[in-house]
């Protein structure tokens, strides 16, 4: 993990580098019907389900 500073020269919106990876990220979590709404009590059953989709779309990716 970076963290990625803005420049002091620029005032104003600056579109911040590689911000596109965690949007697309939480995109992906969508395509679980599960994670696509807040249906679990436990918040640690819905952090396993994020590892679960996660180790999903890592398999596809090397399949």
């Amino acid at each position: 993990m970076e963290v990625v500073l803005r420049t002091l020269e620029k005032k104003g919106f600056t579109l911040l580098p590689k911000g596109w990876l965690v949007e697309r990220t939480f995109g992906w979590f969508n395509w679980c019907r599960r994670l696509s709404k807040d249906y679990e009590r436990l918040h640690e059953t819905s952090e396993t389900l994020i590892y679960i989709v996660m180790i999903r779309i890592m398999v596809r990716r090397l399949a």
